[in-house]
């Protein structure tokens, strides 16, 4: 079914007056996006009557039944029917190194690639990149996390303070 071109008669329901006789004055592909009142003058959003709105439904579960007839079933396991399975992060970009232990999480420790890392929270990691001076990006099970490291070492982190008023900077 075509929708009417612009400045052809539509049925919408104002919602200032209640009429339902409007005018095309906007659309978006075939979707009217905008009427105009023919007793108010009152531009609105495109809003169909309910019987309208009733017909568009009905079509549109039509076309569903029909896809669904050649599409796998809905009652079908999620991993059987091959779509969105849940995402797993891809493994460490680095291997660890199996001569060093795993070694607890401290933000003052400093750690380096391919160094193992026990964290109290996410387990056991891998350092893959060490990005800039205090951070290091660290592979766990559940995804990376770019963790602090060597803080209270003179590293400068957050280094940026705050201008004082009358200060020169």
């Amino acid at each position: 079914m075509a929708t009417p071109l612009v400045g052809a008669d539509v049925e919408s329901i104002c919602g200032k007056c209640g009429d339902v006789w409007h005018v095309v004055v906007a659309k978006v592909g075939d979707k009217i996006v905008k009427v105009q009142c023919k007793q108010c003058g009152a531009q609105h959003r495109h809003s169909p009557p309910a019987a309208v709105r009733e017909k568009e439904r009905l079509a549109r579960e039509a076309l569903r039944a029909a896809g669904r007839a050649s599409s796998p079933s809905l009652t079908t396991p999620r991993a059987a029917r091959g779509s969105r399975a849940p995402r797993t992060p891809p493994g460490p970009s680095v291997q660890p190194d199996p001569s060093r232990p795993p070694r607890p999480y401290r933000p003052t420790d400093t750690f380096a690639v391919a160094d193992t890392v026990q964290h109290p929270s996410f387990g056991v990691g891998v350092v893959e990149v060490v990005p800039e001076p205090g951070k290091m990006q660290v592979y766990f099970t559940d995804g990376r996390r770019v963790l602090v490291m060597g803080r209270g070492q003179g590293t400068p982190l957050l280094t940026r303070r705050r201008p004082v008023p009358g200060e020169d900077a």
